[in-house]
């Protein structure tokens, strides 16, 4: 987009706001924003967002996540912004209950009020939007076949990493040949569906009759604040020496390219980037049966589609995937090729692209 438009990134201070101006090569401005509910802080937020918009008066203000949502669309409508666009990646609401979820739902309807486009990245969260009323029918938009941004399928590709990386870094993991390797991407809380994810595995692996001895191998931080895993977890996870927790990765190529499937039971997504990365990685994924996940993965073509928060089933796909030769092997063949046709990054892009494009030679303004 930097190619087309000057552009400023917004977000919390930190290394990962220094990293995306030094790759993207855009000017970055920090607000402090929470992910939790804090008024003071979040009216502190506003506030500045106000100021900067009202000094930068930008044609177009586009947000991402629940909190910067609400913060930008409410700061660009109150400054006269014309183009208000927020993209929905996902409703952590959905696992919420009780007064929280009516101070959320209240939030939501408020952050598309406030904006003049809404663009959920799957088509089950365009239903879920409407089924709820947080808007009307006219405002909201899916951009291509979905997804926030596509994969960069030139990127991650099982040529990028050589052979002796993968030696290595199997050394290093104590990986050995014959092991049937799950892989996990991601947060390590509740909603991602650890819980059931350690559960199931635990029991699997335990069966004297395994044909196939199996790893699970954990990449991501453990975030013990939002949502924080069952003590069983922690413990299976530390005790378990087939678990492997290698913590925050930049890089996750490596990791898919050791491993043979990805396990990704979580609770909510909006259209999750891992499960499209593993499939260009040329691996099968088993999901549940959620927004997104059960967009890009099609039942016994290129993955498995679980129940959420059912340890049992996500444990009989997990069996059969690393016991079934025949059945694995069509599904690993069928996986990049259905990444490829239909969330290329370049298609994504051009279709936002002429979604800007086409905003701006409108005439009328909507404040």
């Amino acid at each position: 987009m930097s190619e087309h438009f000057e552009v400023i990134g917004v977000s919390s201070p930190g290394k990962e706001l220094d990293e995306v101006k030094s790759d993207e090569e855009i000017e970055v401005i920090a607000i402090d924003m929470s992910r939790q509910i804090t008024p003071v802080k979040d009216i502190k937020s506003l506030w500045s967002t106000y100021k900067l918009l009202r000094k930068e008066k930008p044609q177009i203000v586009h947000t991402h996540t629940p909190k910067a949502g609400i913060v930008g669309m409410l700061a660009a409508k109150l400054a006269g912004v014309p183009h208000r666009l927020h993209t929905v990646a996902g409703l952590p609401l959905m696992e919420v209950t009780g007064m929280k979820r009516e101070v959320l739902n209240f939030v939501e309807k408020l952050t598309y009020a406030s904006a003049t486009k809404v663009y959920p990245n799957s088509k089950g969260l365009y239903e879920y939007i409407l089924q709820n009323n947080y808007t009307h029918k006219s405002k909201i938009k899916v951009i291509g076949n979905g997804s926030s941004n596509g994969i960069d399928t030139s990127y991650f590709s099982p040529d990028q990493i050589t052979e002796a990386q993968k030696t290595l870094l199997k050394k290093e993991l104590n990986i050995k040949e014959g092991h049937f390797v799950f892989v996990f991407i991601g947060r390590l809380v509740g909603d991602k569906g650890i819980n059931e994810l350690v559960k199931a595995f635990s029991l699997i692996n335990k069966k004297e009759n395994s044909q196939r001895q199996s790893k699970l191998l954990l990449v991501g931080p453990l975030e013990k604040e939002l949502d924080p895993l069952h003590p069983d977890t922690l413990k299976e996870i530390e005790n378990n020496p087939d678990i492997i927790s290698v913590g925050f990765q930049k890089d996750v190529r490596p990791y898919f390219a050791i491993s043979d499937a990805l396990a990704f039971p979580s609770y909510r997504e909006g259209f999750p980037n891992v499960v499209m990365q593993a499939g260009a990685m040329e691996l099968p994924s088993i999901v549940s049966d959620i927004n997104g996940c059960n967009e890009i993965i099609i039942e016994n073509q290129n993955g498995v589609i679980v129940p959420v928060k059912n340890s049992e089933k996500l444990g009989e796909a997990m069996e059969r995937m690393k016991s079934d030769t025949d059945y694995y092997q069509k599904l690993k063949m069928n996986a990049r090729p259905m990444i490829e046709s239909r969330y290329e990054q370049s298609v994504i892009w051009e279709a936002l692209l002429s979604e800007y494009k086409k905003l701006i030679k409108e005439k009328d303004y909507r404040v």
